[in-house]
């Protein structure tokens, strides 16, 4: 399912992200904020319907150009074909936002076979099939930039998450690794590994266990999707043209 929004009321248009996961939580900002500095966005989603369509209709009412795609990120067809149809709507793509992702918490004895398979193919198999189509556009032109969001479990892991730390820690791995590959081509490949973020994913979570990961972060707070997304935006600008490689922590000095 994909349908597309291409108002342009005062809006100097620039470059063309694909954002993945962007219904909600941190995709969802960055779909704004990109959409609000002049990015021609394409807002993948898979199960979160009402809220990509909500977002849409948002965006198109302020103007922005915008087109979105229902696509499982572990499928590589229904990820080429979100490339594809990409291109076709707003040419080449400039730049990607690997964000979809999914969470668990759940003892490590206690994970069954298909929670560990599910997390790895949503949270680094789909990173792989959306940079692999991507990078097939980017690189004949010799230009683009790839940012993936990993987390702060990545770096330094996270008791009852050892599944979810093993996919963030390959993407950071992933991230390293294929900055060296295609910075030849002038692509930048960085990381982003937020800490603690109020979104969805903290639903889970006791207000007595708010309150201990807060006493835990120097800032005594939990960031926000937007603080993510301004991330985003600066590695995305040309003045993090001399940036590749890199895994940056917006995580208010949890992991310093």
């Amino acid at each position: 399912m994909f349908f597309c929004i291409t108002s342009g009321r005062g809006v100097n248009l620039k470059k063309t992200v694909i954002i993945t996961g962007a219904a909600r939580g941190i995709g969802r900002a960055c779909a704004e904020l990109f959409a609000a500095h002049g990015y021609q966005v394409l807002i993948n989603y898979h199960r979160s319907v009402a809220a990509a369509e909500e977002l849409g209709r948002s965006l198109q009412e302020r103007g922005f150009r915008v087109a979105l795609f229902q696509a499982d990120v572990c499928s590589r067809p229904q990820v080429d074909r979100m490339v594809e149809y990409c291109q076709t709507v707003f040419g080449p793509v400039d730049l990607l936002i690997n964000n979809a992702g999914i969470a668990q918490s759940r003892l490590f004895i206690d994970l069954a076979v298909e929670d560990w398979e599910n997390m790895i193919r949503t949270n680094l198999t789909g990173v792989f099939h959306c940079t692999q189509s991507v990078l097939r556009t980017m690189l004949p032109r010799r230009q683009g930039k790839i940012i993936n969001i990993a987390s702060m479990w990545g770096q330094v892991g996270a008791s009852c998450e050892v599944h979810y730390s093993a996919a963030k820690a390959g993407v950071i791995g992933l991230t390293k690794a294929l900055a060296k590959e295609v910075g030849p081509a002038n692509i930048q490949v960085n990381c982003i590994a937020p800490g603690i973020i109020e979104t969805d994913m903290m639903a889970p979570f006791t207000a007595e266990e708010k309150t201990a990961l807060k006493g835990q972060t120097p800032l005594e707070r939990f960031g926000t999707a937007d603080e993510v997304a301004a991330c985003a935006l600066f590695l995305a600008s040309d003045a993090a043209n001399f940036i590749t490689g890199q895994v940056i922590g917006v995580n208010g000095g949890f992991v310093v």
